[in-house]
């Protein structure tokens, strides 16, 4: 026997409300795109990837097509090989003269930031003592300032002991990185665990050996962040080599570069029979970046992981 079990109707008279369907809200500007993302790539290329597109293709022309042909169009591997040749030859072999002077002064200048500059963040972190505050206040300062305002002081420190036109001109005063200091404060004083340290004294470390084999290696990525930062910064800086070296076999390639500029007739009218066409200054231009981009892409992996360092306190 069945039965038959069924809700009773309901009445629906003038003093029941009926409940309304709820309906799921559309998302605002669904089917209409953000233009805002598209328009800052658009820019990124217009300001960023396209002057670097023009110097890659501008290596491949002559001086007549680079005036007269489109801007962004290929010119020819016999050009380039012409405009290496031309590059190569000047003043002997002056270009590679050049590059192999930064790669000296900023290698150099890099190893002593390293072995200042992280034990200097490191006790800033760790230690206490009288005037520490001051010390940080004045490594804030003086990282904040310009290095054109630098370079004056520095040219009488450096003369006062006599490194004037000598390779420490240049590499001592590289070798002073504030920012380094400060990177490296920031990482051990928020990213450290200081239990971990604790333990190391409990076991019988002293503090270098605390430092020397649980603080560095726990620090790699922000060490290489600030080997990279101050590779960059050697490598590209003009105006204190450009103060202290009066010969220009000492020059590093900035301000090689600069002088390929004033023998281009285009933008110096009064040079003279060692003149350079706009093609081979592209050219130098692009090998002078070329050992920046090596080191980026050789270290990318620890710049990642040293640009997150610190980003949490444990």
């Amino acid at each position: 026997m069945q039965t038959d079990i069924r809700r009773p109707a309901v009445a629906v008279g003038p003093g029941t409300r009926s409940r309304p369907r709820r309906t799921r809200p559309g998302r605002p500007g669904r089917g209409r795109p953000n233009p805002l993302p598209t328009l800052v790539l658009l820019l990124f290329v217009i300001f960023f990837v396209l002057p670097v597109l023009w110097l890659l293709l501008a290596a491949t022309k002559t001086d007549d097509q680079l005036v007269h042909d489109n801007p962004l169009s290929f010119g020819s591997l016999h050009a380039l090989r012409a405009n290496w040749d031309a590059l190569t030859s000047y003043q002997g072999d002056a270009m590679f003269m050049w590059l192999r002077n930064s790669a000296v002064y900023s290698f150099l200048a890099l190893v002593i930031t390293l072995c200042v500059a992280v034990p200097a963040g490191y006790a800033l972190a760790m230690t206490e003592f009288r005037g520490r505050r001051t010390l940080l206040i004045a490594t804030l300062v003086v990282m904040l300032m310009p290095n054109a305002t630098l370079v004056v002081p520095l040219f009488l420190e450096v003369n006062a002991v006599h490194l004037i036109g000598s390779m420490w001109s240049i590499i001592l005063p590289y070798a002073f990185y504030p920012f380094g200091v400060y990177l490296t404060y920031i990482y051990f004083s928020t990213a450290l665990p200081r239990d971990l340290l604790d333990a190391a004294r409990l076991d019988g470390c002293s503090e270098f050996g605390v430092f020397r084999r649980v603080a560095l290696p726990l620090a790699a990525p922000v060490v290489a962040l600030v080997g990279f930062f101050s590779f960059v910064a050697n490598w590209t800086n003009y105006y204190l080599p450009y103060v202290m070296l009066p010969q220009s076999d000492q020059f590093p390639v900035q301000v090689g570069l600069g002088t390929l500029l004033d023998s281009v007739p285009q933008f110096n009218p009064t040079a003279g029979t060692l003149e350079v066409q706009r093609p081979e200054l592209a050219l130098a231009t692009l090998l002078a970046i070329v050992p920046v981009l090596a080191v980026f892409l050789f270290s990318q992996r620890f710049l990642v992981s040293g640009m997150l360092a610190g980003a949490t306190k444990n």
